[in-house]
């Protein structure tokens, strides 16, 4: 019996013809062109078997600007796939061996398959701007840290520069106080601010970013889920005061 097995391989999009044509030339049996709709554009997986082995070759985040190569040329049989992706997906495929421009289906609106409402835009432009808010206030802390720390006080070096070429007595009196303002900038560094509590539980923006995409039924239910946690959050920590 033979063992099946498949890969995957990701794919660029002007080495989808090449790469096809290597496997039509080993003798490789064309399975499918598969599409998916994402936050970057629609990926293409095509998928050839030899042997019991399947692979998937992926091109990843396909624009509507952009042009794909047709492989009907080398396995005819792409041509129902290829017409499904640009008729679902409005995905541009160039030179399809039957082309059916646009009319294999009949479609009430044009690439269905991409329609994202308006409500799942704005939650998902939402959900970017919270994570590059809190990527770019991880990097500041990070930054923040790895800064040296400022001296407390005057260096050893700096009181004798300042005491260079006074007399004794007065050269006493500067090195005493220098050495006093060191003291008290230290003990005021020392002091630990008092931090602010952390939230109870996620924030209105947070729950945006969780439920971005969702349909409104699961929206609901997670909203309703992370809303109970939070009056958990807060009601333990009312009991701990």
């Amino acid at each position: 019996m033979t063992t099946l097995s498949q890969t995957f391989e990701p794919l660029g999009l002007s080495q989808i013809h090449d790469a096809a044509a290597r496997r039509a030339a080993d003798g490789w049996r064309y399975v499918q062109i598969l599409a998916v709709n994402t936050e970057d554009g629609v990926d293409l997986v095509y998928s050839f078997m030899k042997d019991g082995l399947l692979e998937n070759l992926t091109v990843a985040g396909v624009k509507e600007a952009d042009e794909v190569p047709s492989i009907t040329d080398l396995f005819l049989e792409a041509f129902v796939c290829e017409n499904e992706i640009h008729d679902l997906y409005g995905v541009t495929i160039r030179d399809i061996a039957i082309d059916f421009g646009g009319m294999f289906y009949q479609l009430s609106q044009k690439a269905p398959m991409t329609v994202v409402s308006p409500e799942q835009l704005a939650a998902r432009e939402k959900a970017k701007k919270i994570a590059a808010a809190k990527a770019a206030k991880e990097a500041a802390a990070k930054t923040a840290a790895a800064a040296p720390a400022t001296p407390a006080g005057p260096t050893e070096e700096e009181i004798q520069a300042k005491i260079a070429g006074l007399d004794p007595d007065k050269a006493a009196k500067v090195r005493a106080a220098m050495e006093a303002k060191a003291k008290k900038a230290a003990a005021q560094a020392s002091e630990v601010a008092p931090t602010a509590p952390a939230p109870a539980g996620p924030t209105e923006e947070e729950i945006q970013a969780k439920i971005a995409g969702l349909d409104p039924e699961k929206a609901a239910k997670v909203r309703a889920a992370l809303e109970a946690k939070a009056r958990k959050a807060a009601k333990t920590e009312g009991k701990g005061e």
